[in-house]
């Protein structure tokens, strides 16, 4: 079972490194834009003009902008939702890159990814500690009569709000420990956690993905499948830091530690 689980780690590690380095991954966003801190409409080195109104992003575009739409040379206005896909399937393009539009708690913003990004073309790889069954241990989760939002800052300085769904209980290194959790809409689970490692030895802070919870609650908490945030890959992501008791008291020594 060790070797099985062993060997699954490593397609997985292979999978996350050929993700993050995609053509429309992480390390290709080179700027993320919030409308409203440009009333003249122009973002820094996208074209177009971009305005909000009634709820949804306003372009209007010349065609010496060179933007297109839907993949067609697009001129004149359009009124655009937010995209929910990955970056490449972006509507908005100009060659290349790709304008990703996006809203958080009801203000608008716009990501420029970019496939020729320095980041993406410096990245060297993810150090992460080889797999170690001892990382992998029963959890059982707990739901919240009613879902939570905790007010929590974010990467880029701003506080937001976090769904919470419940709570996690595990034992990790003799210790009982718990972790407040996402539930996402296939049913996983979603946490956002630091260690004594975070900061020395690991990214300040990693995510972490446990499978949907069976009828009674059980998953497996896997630490060899933790995660770096996007922001450690682009300082343009806003990812939340670790709500109220996410802070371990342990040295999780596993997963992805930071970048190679």
């Amino acid at each position: 079972m060790t070797t099985d689980a062993s060997e699954d780690w490593k397609h997985w590690q292979e999978r996350r490194v050929a993700t993050v380095s995609a053509p429309y991954g992480p390390l290709a966003l080179t700027g993320t834009h919030w409308i409203e801190n440009y009333p003249e409409g122009r973002l820094p080195d996208i074209p177009g003009q971009w305005a909000v109104k009634g709820g949804r992003v306003a372009l209007t575009a010349a065609a010496e902008d060179g933007l297109t739409v839907d993949g067609e040379p697009f001129t004149g206005d359009i009124v655009l939702d937010a995209d929910y896909g990955g970056a490449g399937g972006a509507r908005v393009g100009r060659g290349d890159r790709r304008f990703v539009i996006l809203v958080r708690e009801g203000i608008w913003g716009v990501r420029d990814y970019d496939p020729d990004a320095p980041a993406r073309k410096a990245f060297a790889g993810i150090e992460a500690t080889p797999y170690d069954a001892l990382w992998s241990v029963p959890g059982r989760f707990t739901p919240y009569g009613e879902g939570r939002t905790v007010r929590v800052e974010n990467a880029d300085g701003v506080t937001r709000g976090l769904a919470l769904g419940g709570v996690l209980a595990f034992t990790l290194d003799g210790q009982d420990l718990t972790l407040q959790v996402s539930v996402e809409s296939d049913g996983t689970l979603w946490a956002v956690f630091a260690d004594t490692t975070s900061g020395d030895g690991s990214y300040r802070f990693r995510f972490l993905r446990p499978a949907a919870p069976d009828a009674e609650g059980r998953t497996t908490v896997d630490f060899n499948r933790a995660v770096l945030p996007p922001c450690a890959f682009a300082d343009h992501f806003v990812c939340p830091f670790p709500p109220p008791g996410n802070a371990l008291r342990v040295a999780v020594a596993a997963g992805e530690r930071r970048l190679g």
